[in-house]
C-alpha cells in the first residue's frame, strides 16, 4: 500500500490504513518500508498515534538504527512528554540523546532534539541537563529563524518556552 511510486498515493493510503486493524509487526514493517520523511509523518500522525499500542511501539521503535522507524518512535516520544512522562526514564532518554545524537540519520536526529526540548521546557528537575545537552551537542545552533519564531536550537528554545510560562 504505501510502495507507490507516487507520494500522493501514499497520502492517500495513509489516510485509508485503519490504525486499530493493525499488527504491531505490521505497523513496524509499514513505518520500516518509508521512504520520506513527509510520509513517516503522516503516518505517525494519522496512523501509528491511532494505533492500541502507540506507546509500545514508540519505546521499541527508539531502540532501531533504522531512520524511519526511529525518527517515528522518537516522535512518539516526544509528543508523549509533552503530555506525561509517566513510564518514562527521562534520565535514559537523556543519557540517549547525549550519546546518539551526533551519529544519528538527519531525520532521527531532528525528532531526537525535539524530544530534547521538550524535557527541557516542561520537565525542570532535567532542565539544566536537557540545556547541557543541547549545548554540547549544538545541533541547529545557526539555523535562521522568522521574526517571532523559536529557534530549533534547543538552549533558546527551551529558554525562550520557560520564560512565556511565567
Amino acid at each position: 500500500m504505501l510502495k507507490a511510486k507516487n507520494i500522493d498515493a501514499r497520502f492517500l493510503a495513509i489516510l485509508l490504513i485503519k490504525p486499530k486493524s493493525l499488527s504491531k509487526a505490521e505497523a513496524t514493517r509499514l513505518v520500516r518500508g518509508v521512504k520520506f520523511a513527509e510520509v513517516a509523518d503522516w503516518f505517525i500522525t494519522y496512523v501509528v498515534k491511532k494505533h492500541p499500542d502507540h506507546g509500545g511501539l514508540g519505546e521499541e521503535w527508539i531502540q532501531t538504527d533504522q531512520p524511519m522507524a526511529a525518527l517515528a518512535g522518537w516522535k512518539l516520544t516526544y509528543q508523549r512528554l509533552q503530555k506525561s512522562s509517566d513510564g518514562l526514564d527521562l534520565s535514559a532518554l537523556l543519557d540517549r540523546i547525549e550519546s546518539e545524537a551526533e551519529s544519528a540519520a538527519p531525520e532521527t536526529q531532528w525528532t531526537m532534539n525535539f524530544a530534547l526540548a521538550e524535557i527541557g521546557i516542561h520537565y525542570p528537575k532535567h532542565r539544566k541537563r536537557a540545556l547541557a545537552i543541547g549545548e554540547k551537542l549544538g545541533l541547529y545552533r545557526d539555523w535562521p529563524t522568522v521574526k517571532g519564531c523559536t529557534s530549533p536550537y534547543v538552549p533558546t528554545w527551551v529558554s525562550e518556552m520557560v520564560s512565556r510560562q511565567s
